[in-house]
């Protein structure tokens, strides 16, 4: 956890310089930077030693603050029609565009994913997140049909202001995901990100403001989950509750939406499986085996338990390892680093502890095992687990180890792809597509890809099962969360 430091009252330093790029470290509160008398440091993987900023760190006071803001933006931005509100998430959407270097080196110095899929892909992903909702939301149209000698009408009203409350994986572009679909809505929005990697959430910020968004409309708090997250989430004005995180925060969230009967969405994380059948393209399936290590398996979505047919195993076993061994460990400025470094000093002891345990326990360490001297790095290990109970089976690392166990029938397969509590995300392989639609059927998971990974429809549901969620994203399902339906009923 980021340490807390008490500042002079007024908070005097509000922007800074990184690489070029001005970024301010105030909250935005009714379109105004709001500063805190305490900050938190925001450091960088690339360099420990690095500080980027020092951070305003909100509590219980600017919680209270920033909801008053959104309860008053909502009554301007829930006004704009379906169709006004489309034009101006499609403004913001431009500027996201125009600002990509910027935005996309400021989320690589600062939470260390790779600066080449951070401009290519995923924060062009945000500017796409506004305009799929925009199109969305002008384009939907309400019901309208008689029966019982009556004229029947179900219109969408937007629920009120939202907290939305973002991982420090991928920040921007997850927190696009949740903002844009709420805003669309006609919600307003009080956007808490982690404090490991507040940073890009600013200069989305700073775009908000310029694609003429009302006053109050979209608000960003920062701060200690425990602390500023927690006034947002207990307030009883918010409507809305949507979280990514961990199950263990999501249940604390959960306990304050019942408190105030609000409805709350959560995606929290996964422990996936990549399924191998003996007829699968060996090639293929090997090479994005070794894709789960990219960007140090800091992917919820990833497919982080391999099963193999036993068939194949000695055979698929050579070629994982190979196409692992091309792997590039480095500077996520350099585009041929393919690992970036781990997000943060406590997740690399997170990391670095799982597989301490696992070894003790008996579990084989294949490859890896071991953190990299001088960086954030954390070696691609592979772990063939001495039980599928083991602990590095069953609890997600969020990080660059994986394990590897075999099946000898389909059966087995789907049995061992079910055995985790987790249930957000699998992968199978093979080049039966009857095979391909019965498995990928039986497993539990809120995403199956076959032969294909990270192919995502926004249209489509988003979510986990088990205890990798409540509720689904994406498209209208995300539209209907953050909506009231009413019913009209008007007699001839």
């Amino acid at each position: 956890m980021n340490d807390v430091n008490q500042t002079p009252a007024g908070f005097a330093d509000e922007r800074v310089e990184i690489e070029g790029i001005s970024v301010s470290t105030r909250h935005l509160i009714g379109n105004e930077r709001v500063g805190s008398s305490a900050t938190f440091e925001s450091r960088s993987p690339i360099d420990w030693n690095w500080k980027l900023a020092d951070v305003a760190a909100g509590d219980a006071e600017t919680a209270d603050l920033a909801v008053s803001s959104a309860v008053e933006g909502f009554a301007a931005w829930s006004a704009f029609s379906p169709a006004e509100r489309a034009a101006v998430l499609r403004r913001l959407a431009d500027l996201i565009d125009e600002h990509n270097d910027d935005i996309a080196l400021i989320e690589t110095l600062d939470m260390g994913f790779r600066h080449q899929s951070m401009r290519e892909r995923l924060v062009a992903r945000g500017a796409v997140n506004f305009r799929t909702y925009a199109d969305l939301v002008e384009g939907w149209e309400q019901e309208e049909w008689d029966a019982k000698n009556t004229h029947h009408i179900v219109q969408r009203m937007p629920a009120g202001p939202a907290v939305v409350i973002t991982p420090w994986n991928a920040p921007f572009m997850l927190s696009t995901w949740k903002v844009a679909p709420a805003l669309a809505a006609g919600n307003s929005v009080i956007l808490k990100p982690a404090e490991w990697s507040p940073l890009s959430a600013s200069l989305l910020a700073d775009l908000v403001v310029e694609a003429g968004f009302p006053p109050g409309t979209f608000n960003i708090v920062q701060g200690i989950g425990e602390e500023v997250g927690a006034a947002l989430v207990s307030d009883p004005r918010v409507r809305r509750l949507s979280f990514t995180g961990s199950p263990a925060t999501a249940r604390h969230i959960g306990r304050a939406a019942a408190e105030n009967i609000v409805p709350f969405t959560a995606e929290l994380g996964g422990k996936g499986a990549l399924v191998v059948f003996a007829d699968a393209d060996l090639e293929a399936a090997a090479a994005k085996a070794a894709e789960q290590y990219e960007d140090s398996g800091q992917v919820c979505l990833a497919g982080s338990r391999i099963m193999v047919d036993q068939a194949i195993a000695e055979e698929f076993l050579a070629a994982f390892q190979r196409h692992t061994e091309a792997h590039v460990m480095g500077d996520p400025r350099d585009d041929t680093t393919s690992i970036a470094p781990v997000a943060h000093a406590d997740h690399l002891e997170n990391i670095a502890a799982f597989v301490d345990r696992a070894r003790t326990a008996g579990d084989r360490i294949v490859w890896g095992g071991q953190r990299v001297d001088g960086s954030m790095h954390y070696e691609p290990t592979l772990i063939e687990p001495a039980s599928n109970d083991s602990e590095i089976v069953q609890n997600e690392v969020f990080g660059p180890v994986l394990t590897f166990q075999t099946f000898a029938s389909e059966d087995e397969a789907v049995e061992l792809a079910n055995s985790t509590k987790y249930g957000l995300s699998s992968i199978v392989y093979t080049t039966d597509r009857e095979r391909a639609k019965r498995v990928g059927q039986q497993i539990r998971a809120g995403i199956v890809w076959a032969n294909t990974f990270l192919v995502r429809d926004l249209t489509a549901p988003f979510g986990g099962c088990g205890i990798s969620g409540i509720g689904r994203e994406g498209g209208q399902y995300a539209l209907e969360f953050h909506s009231d339906l009413q019913t009209l009923v008007i007699a001839d």
